[in-house]
């Protein structure tokens, strides 16, 4: 009962019409109840029509391709049944009968014609043109999938649509794709239809015949006289319907608006341009005026279109005028207004600008990629730290020179380029002798020394060892290395509580115990912008969670919980700065300046500051540069070890003036990591 409880009334109509379908097939049928099921046959058959016509979309006719499966199986249900009948008592109906003598004209002959020209119009004209349209409709939205889905991409990167109207387009793009290609299949049902009607109408004619003669004792031409307007009213019968239904199969796939009425568009669109109409008026008033053919008709109807002409014409400068008007008054609206300052304030959280010449690197109708590479960096990004980057904003700058770019955080610009658009920049990855010629330059993203060169020497700077790279890879990397610097600076707030929302679907429990309960919102956010300060992924947030719900309980100080997250996420550090299957170089720290630097810890009630004598602190930083040059000089990565008491003070003291410098504590390294101190930081 309850199941029967969760069916809708359509549910059970659905049903109940493939079932009296399977039914006819096997059951024989009344000729009372027969005549219904035409006259339902024919309803639905306009239905789908006036249906397909009316629809604004085509993806509102959806299941079009199921649809047609069942009405032709409803269809093949009708012709047995009156198969049946017509042999077995040479009546069908009043319906078929109707059909085969008055479409026919009471004539056994014209009647014949009549179901002949349906078949070559449904066959020759509307089956092949939307079997042909269908295909070729399938084939050209699949190609179209991947430039769909980079619009969609290009859009969402550069803000246009938020992230519910992307996710909409893509499931439209995907439902489209899907119908298309169960059309082209579906198409392959209506010709079969016609294919059958025409088979089984054979049948009964032959079928017909033999009954009467060798059954019911009729002479040939009695039988034929009998059996053929029978079977001519039942081909004529179940072949309208299946006509209707081919044409709203042609309809649907030659569908050209996409959210315009039908009827409206294709008159707009056919008597809209009034040169068209009074060239057709004038014609027909040359056929009836100077030749044969009656005029009382042509010239009529020649006035009729140079009326429509006269009117479409005056309709047009009506609309052109009230235009213009309304343009003027709209300006002069907006110049009356008071300036809305409100959306002049609203800060984009990452910004390119650039100069017109840099324009075809970001116009996809040009060939430019920079839009694809701006949507890779997000991912990249999002991959490496676990963070999902902001829109990134890209404008064109009249101001800037042709050639150059600035990139702005939160509205203030962090960096800048230049490039020429037509070279290629080479990098002496440091073991290449032989120089190239070109202009000399400066790689924006590590301010390397470089060279422009041109196409034809590409070839030739590769094979000396050059690195070559083109312009969009350039400002593709400066971008990812300004974002990477900033990206604790991005992560708001609201980023955090969507990462929270993320991970409570898997892990309710952990973020409910953690916040509010332990850590607000903004406690959290801090820790995980310490992290990202110094390049640590947040992507196993789980980990980072459960340790900050482990020792939140005995202190709140967000530095300090940032150094227990660290040492928990030891495995991640290790792989990150320490390479397997090799010692690596790094430089300690004397364990009397980490006395020193503790001893100059003060704490208060916002959390500890370093608070040194400044001569001090700039003697220390000295012995960090000659050991930073020492490691720089073997080719290694620039690491200090510190005790884990003593890590982020001294990462304080020196991010002002080594940035790049990672600083790690012994309890933030594997067991198996094979170290080799180079130097020690003394002073």
């Amino acid at each position: 009962m309850n199941f029967l409880k969760k069916l809708h009334i359509k549910d059970f109509a659905v049903a109940i019409y493939i079932v009296v379908a399977i039914v006819m097939l096997i059951i024989p049928m009344p000729a009372g109840l027969l005549d219904v099921l035409l006259a339902i046959d024919i309803a639905v058959s306009m239905t789908i029509m006036f249906g397909t016509m009316f629809a604004p979309e085509v993806l509102d006719m959806s299941f079009f391709p199921t649809l047609l499966l069942f009405t032709t199986v409803f269809r093949i249900g009708l012709n047995t049944s009156s198969t049946r009948l017509i042999l077995l008592r040479g009546d069908a109906g009043k319906v078929i009968d109707t059909f085969g003598g008055f479409v026919g004209g009471g004539d056994l002959i014209v009647g014949i014609i009549v179901f002949i020209i349906l078949i070559i119009v449904q066959f020759m004209v509307i089956n092949k043109g939307s079997e042909r349209v269908s295909e070729v409709t399938a084939r050209f939205t699949l190609d179209a999938m991947p430039g769909k889905q980079m619009a969609i991409d290009a859009d969402l990167n550069t803000g246009a649509i938020d992230d519910a109207e992307a996710k909409r387009r893509r499931d439209k793009i995907q439902e489209e794709a899907s119908f298309f290609g169960s059309m082209d299949g579906a198409t392959k049902y209506v010709k079969g239809d016609a294919t059958a009607g025409l088979i089984i109408t054979f049948i009964n004619l032959i079928g017909g015949i033999a009954m009467g003669m060798l059954r019911g004792g009729l002479s040939i031409t009695a039988a034929l006289d009998k059996y053929a307007i029978l079977t001519i009213g039942d081909g004529l019968v179940s072949q309208i319907p299946s006509l209707m239904t081919a044409l709203s199969t042609g309809i649907l796939v030659t569908k050209g608006a996409k959210t315009e009425d039908f009827g409206p568009t294709i008159l707009n669109q056919l008597f809209k341009r009034s040169q068209a109409l009074f060239i057709v008026g004038f014609v027909l008033a040359f056929l009836g005026a100077f030749t044969p053919l009656p005029w009382y008709i042509f010239v009529p109807l020649a006035l009729l279109f140079v009326f429509l002409g006269w009117n479409t014409s005056r309709k047009a400068k009506i609309a052109a005028i009230e235009t213009e008007v309304s343009e003027e008054e709209q300006e002069a609206e907006e110049i009356r207004q008071p300036e809305n300052v409100n959306s002049l304030l609203a800060v984009d959280p990452i910004e390119l600008e650039f100069g017109y010449g840099i324009i075809p690197l970001a116009d996809v109708n040009q060939g430019g990629d920079l839009l694809d590479r701006v949507v890779m960096i997000r991912r990249q990004i999002a991959l490496e730290l676990g963070t999902v980057v902001p829109i990134i904003r890209l404008r064109d700058n009249i101001q800037l020179n042709p050639n150059q770019y600035i990139i702005k955080i939160k509205g203030i610009q962090v960096s800048e380029g230049e490039i020429l658009f037509d070279h290629y920049m080479a990098m002496n990855p440091g073991y290449v002798e032989e120089e190239i010629t070109g202009i000399p330059t400066f790689e924006p993203s590590f301010h390397l020394p470089a060279t422009w060169i041109t196409e034809g020497q590409r070839e030739r700077a590769e094979s000396l060892g050059y690195t070559v790279v083109d312009p969009p890879s350039i400002i593709a990397t400066h971008l990812t290395e300004i974002i990477r610097q900033h990206i604790d600076e991005l992560l708001t707030r609201q980023d955090v509580q969507s990462l929270l929302n993320n991970l409570k679907d898997s892990n309710p429990a952990l973020v409910e115990e953690l916040t509010p309960k332990l850590l607000g919102l903004g406690e959290i956010q801090k820790v995980l912008q310490n992290l990202l300060r110094e390049g640590i992924s947040i992507r196993d947030l789980l980990t980072i969670l459960e340790t900050l719900a482990d020792y939140a309980q005995t202190t709140r100080d967000t530095d300090i919980l940032t150094e227990y997250v660290r040492q928990a996420l030891k495995r991640a550090i290790s792989i990150k700065y320490f390479p397997a299957n090799e010692t690596s170089s790094v430089v300690t720290l004397d364990p009397k300046i980490e006395q020193e630097i503790m001893g100059s810890v003060k704490q208060t009630e916002t959390g500890a500051f370093l608070n040194m004598d400044p001569q001090r602190s700039r003697a220390i930083m000295e012995s960090v540069g000659k050991e930073v040059e020492k490691l720089e000089n073997l080719g290694k990565t620039p690491i200090v070890i510190t005790s884990p008491i003593v890590r982020m003070y001294f990462k304080r003291m020196t991010e002002d003036y080594y940035r790049d410098l990672a600083v790690v504590s012994y309890n933030e390294i594997e067991s198996n990591v094979e170290l080799q101190s180079v130097g020690m930081v003394t002073a």
